[in-house]
């Protein structure tokens, strides 16, 4: 999190990414970050915040990036998802993850342990309400007795991705997922370290009996624009180097990542302000010349 944004101007820039040209526009799930540099900070409720923006746009596809599955109940978590989906029109995708910071669990009161685990639980319920509409589950950390999803989402809910590398998470999610998503600290933000995460991928896929192909391959990339300031990340080792420069500059920096079989990017952009976006445009303009990225 790089500054506290209320929401007006996080509607504005919702609204003006759809205007410029984006395809999608992505929201972290977090609660609470705190350490010894920056003290305590935080973004706004990821759910409730994407319920705001998709009513306040017509075309942008959206998506947490990704949904912790520790902060609600699973068939909870569906039924949030579905109603963001119908908000929506249909603009939904579902990123979801196992979790990772440790501050906010604690201090929110959910359990750290076994993380993959209860994930692949809530997993189960999530994907087979959002496809099904209906389950009868009992587990060792989650229940959704005769649960039923009405009204219903679209047919088949949203599209699934799943934000992880880990084996076990591969192994979890590749049979049923339509995409994965790389952060940008596990590849350098570089498209040379894209290789052995797609193989990764590609394994699992293979191993689950899937087409690698069937899974769309996408990678969040840092980028820098003037007046940034550093993003405040909360793993100090996860510092690279972000991808600046011309806006031709820029746009060949992401063709870099379509050459590596990555067909969507989420740019996380420092700054995160509406003239960011605007200076984001003419990249834009240069990729739409080559519309294998876009």
């Amino acid at each position: 999190m790089e500054r506290e944004v209320r929401w007006p101007e996080i509607a504005a820039m919702a609204r003006l990414g759809e205007q410029v040209g984006f395809d999608s526009v992505w929201l972290g799930d977090h609660l609470l970050y705190r350490d010894d540099v920056y003290g305590a900070r935080g973004p706004w409720e990821a759910w409730t915040m994407l319920a705001g923006i998709a009513a306040s746009t017509s075309r942008i596809a959206i998506g947490p990036l990704v949904a912790c599955t520790s902060f609600h109940s699973p068939a909870m978590l569906a039924k949030l998802a579905g109603t963001v989906d119908e908000i929506s029109g249909g603009r939904l995708i579902l990123g979801l993850g196992a979790g990772w910071n440790q501050t906010e669990y604690r201090a929110f009161g959910f359990p750290f342990d076994r993380r993959v685990a209860r994930f692949a639980e809530a997993f189960t319920i999530i994907r087979t309400l959002l496809r099904k509409g209906h389950i009868d589950f009992e587990g060792e950390f989650y229940t959704a007795r005769d649960c039923e999803l009405v009204p219903r989402p679209r047919p088949g809910g949203p599209p699934l991705m799943v934000g992880s590398m880990g084996e076990r998470m591969l192994a979890l999610t590749v049979p049923y997922v339509d995409a994965w998503n790389a952060w940008f600290s596990w590849t350098g933000n570089r498209p040379e370290g894209v290789t052995p995460l797609r193989a990764k991928v590609d394994a699992a896929c293979v191993a689950a009996g899937r087409k690698p192909s069937e899974i769309q391959r996408t990678v969040a990339v840092l980028v820098r624009l003037p007046g940034a300031t550093g993003r405040r990340e909360a793993d100090p080792s996860q510092q690279v180097t972000p991808l600046e420069g011309t806006p031709e500059m820029i746009a060949d920096g992401l063709r870099g990542y379509a050459r590596e079989g990555i067909g969507h990017i989420q740019l996380v952009i420092d700054p995160i302000t509406e003239a960011s976006l605007e200076a984001l445009a003419p990249v834009l303009e240069e990729l739409d010349a080559h519309p294998d990225l876009r």
